[in-house]
């Protein structure tokens, strides 16, 4: 077993910080294989029945028009989610062609509630009334005619949006590839340039990080100690950066905790960067031995595990106090935090 860096005094880190970095690499993990689906999530069979309503309405895609479309949109709602992807759009870059197009005022506000609200309730046909109905409408007469229309010319070393295997040549593309199936090349190809589950994964990215933060949550509570978990983008007196966790509260804080997970190494620097503003904070006016508050990171994903130098500024930053999924069990009994417990966990 490793020694960790939480387990010894900062003196003995800094004699050896490289064997401390390498305890916490040990026990990083990465979970970015698996992603929580989300509150609405499109199972595929939904999709599918979105796409064949299309496909009926529109004969296979060779009549392509705002009148057999839109009565789709509305028994079909999840049929507007398969509309944006064949565009390959996101819900603003869809609301603001279709203002520039159409002059109707679409905003990427209605846009972005209309889809949430599809994938929420993708079964549930959609009520016409005059905002949501001239906007609607708007939306897909951008689509009909963005598919309408080839691809246009562009200069050497750009590449049009629009430029994918299923809208190419326009309807003729979308009209072949409903036909036929997308050759395995080009389906690999779209995907290499788009990143599998790109638009989910940022979709989530906040739920990944709550898993560690509830793990934390978990620790704090069976131990019965206070704390206050602030919200994002919540400002605390007397942070300008505010932390995760802050035991026993905002007004008398002792320690704080910065939980943070990351997949990629150059997001890993920026979270070490605050982690380390964050110990300069806890010393304004004192000394390392005693600082305003103690700082604890609590870390996953591979991100954190790729750059040596990085980890070393963590770990001095913190006076040895990170800590992973692995290790989260020795949280309270190896920090300040053992002070404020009231009960066994």
């Amino acid at each position: 077993m490793p020694t960790f860096p939480f387990e010894v005094p900062l003196k003995k880190i800094l004699k050896d910080p490289e064997r401390y970095v390498d305890a916490v690499f040990s026990c990083l993990e990465s979970e970015f294989l698996v992603m929580p689906k989300g509150v609405g999530f499109v199972e595929y069979p939904v999709f599918e029945r979105g796409y064949e309503a299309l496909k009926a309405a529109t004969k296979g895609f060779t009549d392509v028009k705002p009148a057999n479309i839109y009565p789709v949109t509305l028994s079909e709602p999840i049929s507007i989610v398969v509309l944006r992807t064949v565009l390959g759009f996101t819900p603003p870059e869809w609301a603001y062609v279709t203002t520039r197009r159409t002059g109707i005022d679409v905003s990427q506000g209605f846009v972005r509630s209309l889809d949430r609200k599809v994938r929420m309730a993708p079964e549930k046909p959609l009520k016409q009334d005059g905002v949501t109905k001239e906007r609607l409408k708007a939306m897909v007469e951008t689509f009909c005619s963005l598919i309408a229309e080839r691809v246009p010319g562009v200069e050497e070393g750009q590449l049009h949006r629009l430029d994918k295997a299923d809208t190419r040549q326009g309807t003729q593309s979308v009209k072949h590839i409903a036909g036929m199936g997308i050759p395995y090349a080009m389906l690999l190809y779209e995907r290499f340039l788009g990143r599998p589950f790109a638009g989910h994964r940022d979709s989530v990215s906040e739920l990944v990080g709550d898993t560690l933060e509830s793990a934390i949550e978990d620790v704090l509570t069976k131990s019965g100690i206070s704390f206050r978990k602030t919200k994002r983008a919540e400002r605390i007196e007397g942070f300008d950066q505010t932390p995760d966790f802050i035991i026993p509260s905002e007004f008398n804080p002792q320690v704080i905790i910065e939980a943070k997970i990351t997949e990629d190494d150059g997001t890993a620097r920026d979270k070490v960067t605050r982690i380390q503003h964050l110990g300069e904070l806890s010393l304004a006016g004192r000394t390392v031995e005693n600082p305003k508050y103690e700082v604890i990171a609590c870390i996953g994903g591979r991100g954190f595990g790729e750059r040596r130098e990085d980890m070393k500024k963590m770990i001095i930053a913190t006076r040895g106090k990170v800590f992973t999924l692995k290790t989260l069990d020795r949280l309270v009994d190896s920090t300040r935090l053992k002070e404020f417990r009231t009960k066994e966990g």
